[in-house]
C-alpha cells in the first residue's frame, strides 16, 4: 500500500503518510480486533467490553483515554491531546456501537464478527460504520506524535456507544460537560466516498431525525373477521392514515410542515450543480438496487431532493397474522414505524406536534402518536468556516482532486448543548453496505482514511 498521491503539495506530510504505510499491517490487525469486538447498542450486548477494548487499544497506542459514565448506558470513551504548536482545538466525534447484525444468514465470508479480510475487503459489522472512523482518528494521532512528538492542532477524541440508538445519554452527559467540549471545530469520519469520482463527501450540516410510531386500536383483542363490519380494523387505520401524510409524489401532506425550511443559496446550488455532473448516477442505481430512481428523478433533480427534502419514510409496519396458513381474524392492534428527516430549520418538536394535530384533525382518534428520545436539532454551516475549508483541503490532498461538498446530511445531541461548526466525512468504499449483511471496508481505502484524518488536523491546526 503506497503513498496515495495529492492534489497539493504534501511535503509537510510526506513523514507522516510514511509511518502510516509503514504501520498499514498493524493498524489493519488493530481494526481487525476491534470489529471481532460486538457491541450492539439496540440490544445491549458487548458494549462496556468494546469501550473496555478501545481504552486499552488507546493505551497502546500513547493516547489518552478514560470512561465518562454516562447516568444510564456504555460509557464514554474520551482523551485530550494538547498541541505545543497550536492553539486550536477539534473534537473528534465518532462512535463504538454497531447495529444488530440480523439476518445473520444473509453474512457471508466468517459472519459479522469475522473481519475477515477477502481480496483486500475486511468483512464485519462496523467495518465502517464507525470502527474504521475511531481507529483512523487514534492511528492519525498515533502517527503525529510518533514522527513529530506533537500534535497539529489540540485533539480531543470523544468515542461514544449509543449513537445507532439515537445516542438518548449523550446529551445530558454532553450539557454537564461544556468546558471540556468546547472547541474549535468538530467532524466526524463516518460513511463512504461518492459513487464514481471516488472522493469524499463533505457534508456541512445535519438533518435531524424526528422518530414515531403510530399505534391504531380497534377492539379489546383480536376478533372473527366475520364481523369485519362491526368492528374497527386497525391496519386500515393506519393504511388510511399514512395515505393522509405523504402522497404518491411525495408530498408531505400536512399543513405547514416546511416552514421556514432552508433554502439554498447561490453557493450550494453550486455545489449541486458539481455534485451532479461527478457522481455516476448508473453506478448509484446498480448500488442501491433499482432501476430507476422514484419519479424518475435525474441529474441535479436528484441530487437536490436527497440532499434538501424532507421525507416521511415507513421504516416497517406490524399488524395482524403473516404466518403459516391463514388466519381469519380483525387484529386489536397494528403498528408503523416511521422516520422523519427534517431540512434545517424545521424543528422536532413543532414538526412532531403538526403531526399529531394532523392525525387528530383526519378524526383518527383511534392513533396513538409515539415519539422517541427528542431529536437533536438540525443544522447548517458555511463552506467558509475553518473546519469546512480545512476539510475540503485536505480531502484535496489525500484523494488528488476536490470533494463533493454537500449541503446538509445527517452529532447532534453534542451541538444542542455546545455549539461547535460540524462537519460529517467519510473515506469506505461505495457498496461498504451500510448496516447491511456483509458490510465491509476495503483496506486500501481504510489507510487512505487515516492519511485523510491526519491531513484534516494538519490543515485545521493551520487554519
Amino acid at each position: 500500500m503506497g503513498p496515495v498521491p495529492g492534489g497539493n503539495d504534501m511535503s509537510d506530510m510526506k513523514e507522516i503518510y510514511d509511518y502510516i504505510d509503514a504501520h498499514a499491517d498493524e493498524f489493519v490487525a488493530d481494526l481487525q480486533s476491534f470489529v471481532r469486538q460486538p457491541s450492539i447498542s439496540a440490544q445491549d450486548i458487548g458494549l462496556r467490553e468494546c469501550a473496555e477494548l478501545l481504552r486499552d487499544m488507546m493505551h497502546k497506542d500513547g493516547l489518552p483515554a478514560e470512561f465518562h459514565e454516562l447516568r444510564e448506558g456504555p460509557p464514554v470513551v474520551f482523551g485530550e491531546i494538547k498541541s505545543k504548536s497550536s492553539k486550536k482545538s477539534m473534537l473528534c466525534y465518532s462512535h463504538y456501537d454497531v447495529q444488530p447484525p440480523e439476518p445473520i444468514e444473509a453474512w457471508t465470508h466468517g459472519g459479522p464478527w469475522s473481519a475477515e479480510i477477502v481480496d483486500g475487503v475486511l468483512y464485519g459489522r462496523g467495518a465502517t460504520d464507525n470502527k474504521s472512523g475511531v481507529m483512523a482518528f487514534n492511528k492519525a494521532a498515533k502517527a503525529f506524535l510518533a514522527v513529530r512528538g506533537d500534535v497539529p492542532v489540540g485533539l480531543k477524541l470523544l468515542i461514544e456507544g449509543e449513537e445507532e440508538i439515537g445516542s438518548p445519554n449523550l446529551g445530558p452527559w454532553a450539557e454537564q460537560n461544556k468546558e471540556l467540549l468546547a472547541a474549535d471545530g468538530m467532524h466526524c469520519l463516518d460513511g463512504s466516498l461518492e459513487v464514481g469520482p471516488d472522493v469524499p463527501d463533505v457534508s456541512l450540516g445535519l438533518k435531524s431525525v424526528l422518530f414515531v410510531e403510530l399505534v391504531a386500536r380497534g377492539a379489546r383483542t383480536d376478533v372473527h373477521s366475520l364481523n369485519f363490519p362491526l368492528v374497527p380494523n386497525p391496519v386500515w387505520d393506519l393504511v388510511h392514515c399514512l395515505a393522509t401524510i405523504m402522497d404518491r409524489d411525495r408530498n408531505i401532506l400536512i399543513d405547514d410542515w416546511a416552514e421556514g425550511i432552508y433554502i439554498p443559496d447561490e453557493d450550494h446550488e453550486g455545489f449541486l450543480a458539481d455534485k451532479a455532473a461527478r457522481i455516476d448516477f448508473d453506478l448509484l442505481k446498480e448500488e442501491l438496487g433499482v432501476d430507476n430512481f422514484v419519479l424518475n428523478r435525474e441529474g441535479i433533480d436528484a441530487v437536490r431532493a436527497r440532499t434538501y427534502e424532507p421525507t416521511a419514510n415507513i421504516q416497517g409496519i406490524v399488524g395482524g397474522y403473516t404466518g403459516k396458513g391463514t388466519k381469519t381474524i380483525v387484529p386489536a392492534e397494528a403498528r408503523v414505524r416511521m422516520d422523519f428527516r427534517l431540512i434545517p430549520n424545521i424543528q422536532p418538536d413543532a414538526a412532531a406536534k403538526k403531526l399529531r394535530d394532523h392525525i387528530a384533525a383526519q378524526g383518527f382518534d383511534n392513533i396513538e402518536v409515539r415519539t422517541f428520545e427528542r431529536a437533536e436539532e438540525p443544522y447548517k454551516i458555511s463552506a467558509k468556516e475553518d473546519i469546512s475549508e480545512a476539510i475540503i483541503a485536505a480531502a484535496h490532498e489525500v484523494y488528488g482532486e476536490p470533494p463533493i461538498v454537500n449541503g446538509v446530511s445527517a452529532e447532534g445531541a453534542i451541538l444542542r448543548h455546545v455549539w461547535i461548526p460540524c462537519v460529517l466525512t467519510g473515506f469506505a468504499n461505495p457498496g461498504c453496505n451500510l448496516h447491511a449483511p456483509d458490510e465491509n471496508v476495503h483496506v486500501d481505502k481504510y489507510i487512505q482514511g487515516i492519511k485523510y484524518a491526519a491531513a484534516i488536523m494538519e490543515h485545521f491546526g493551520k487554519s
